[in-house]
């Protein structure tokens, strides 16, 4: 394998302004890797039925469907609103 030096007449402003380009274009691409996550908005049966609009027995039934999917610490039961937003789908008219 042979490598090849090149010779490129530059002053050392373009030069420097080069490098500055690209660390910056990297640290852009880096931070959007390491970007805060929004927290988890969690949301109780009553606050699901408020917001739904349905009883907490359609709830329940949709939970034992697998048509939500509910989380729980002890006896306490949450949904995730992210979740909730996305099982709703536009009807056609």
């Amino acid at each position: 394998m042979t490598s090849q030096i090149q010779f490129i007449s530059i002053s050392p402003e373009q030069l420097q302004d080069a490098i500055i380009k690209g660390v910056k274009t990297q640290l852009e691409e880096l931070k959007k890797d390491f970007q805060p996550k929004e927290p988890t908005e969690w949301l109780t049966r009553n606050d699901l039925k408020q917001l739904l609009k349905v009883d907490l027995s359609t709830i329940h039934n949709w939970c034992k469907k697998g048509k939500l999917k509910s989380y729980g610490i002890g006896s306490r039961v949450y949904f995730k609103r992210s979740e909730i937003e996305e099982m709703l789908t536009p009807l056609n008219s």
